[in-house]
């Protein structure tokens, strides 16, 4: 009886949702140190080891370390565990004690395994991700680029927003993304010397937008969006060497018809 409560995963996925409400209680600064709510997340602290050892007997551990999301699911459950032993334990209540109970959190990517077709999501993302690696790190020389180019020009016009470097690269990556980019732009244009420089701010931003936000962000967009969903892509393909060759194999009763 106890091992099939564990074994199920439709009673995992209402204890995981039951701990996230818990969790998110525990997060308002009136409820962070109530008693019956923190005794309550250790009570599914300890379930969750509890299902981890009952899986590690049930499935042996060469069974149990073979799936993914066992692994996921025994890493959180150790890091979960010193938030569990605070309980019982006279141990200190230190600053690198309470790092473990941020852990608690990561057990809401737990209910990621009961969405439905999760292996073949997760396996599109992945391939997006390798596929956009490349247009990423052109948006991140580009970012480079125009950050260290406007913090020599506008530097000590707009501290701000280039400043040095890293707020200049901030600043950029805000650009790329279309984020108030006017009102950037207008700042610096107000504050030149000249109609001159005005207007060559407004068109070095526009470059900056034009290429980075426009061009390169719908570039990556395009080539993200195209490699998540080529498994649709691929059945139909699958679909059309199956019709090829079955007009194939017509023909071909067809040609022995005509030579007979």
């Amino acid at each position: 009886m106890i091992k099939r409560f564990f074994l199920s995963d439709r009673n995992m996925m209402i204890a995981i949702l039951l701990n996230t409400f818990i969790i998110f209680c525990l997060y308002f600064p009136s409820l962070k140190q109530h008693d019956l709510l923190v005794n309550i997340d250790h009570f599914f602290v300890f379930i969750f080891l509890i299902e981890a050892i009952v899986k590690l007997i049930v499935l042996k551990p060469s069974n149990y370390f073979s799936s993914n999301w066992n692994r996921f699911d025994f890493l959180l459950v150790v890091l979960s565990v010193p938030s569990l032993l605070l309980a019982f334990l006279p141990i200190p209540d230190t600053s690198s004690i309470l790092i473990f109970r941020v852990f608690r959190l990561a057990r809401l990517f737990r209910l990621m395994r009961f969405v439905p077709n999760i292996d073949n999501i997760l396996a599109g993302l992945a391939r997006a991700l390798r596929a956009s690696v490349f247009v990423l790190m052109v948006l991140v020389l580009l970012n480079l680029f125009f950050a260290i180019l406007a913090c020599h020009f506008y530097q000590d016009i707009a501290p701000e927003h280039f400043g040095n470097p890293i707020i200049s690269a901030y600043t950029i990556f805000q650009l790329f993304t279309v984020e108030g980019w006017n009102e950037v732009a207008d700042t610096i244009a107000n504050n030149t010397a000249d109609e001159w420089h005005s207007g060559l701010a407004r068109f070095f931003f526009m470059v900056v937008v034009l290429i980075g936000g426009i061009f390169g962000m719908s570039l990556a967009n395009a080539v993200f969006v195209d490699e998540m969903t080529m498994d649709n892509n691929k059945v139909l393909e699958e679909k059309m060497v199956d019709m090829q060759e079955d007009l194939q194999q017509i023909r071909t009763l067809l040609e022995k018809e005509r030579n007979s």
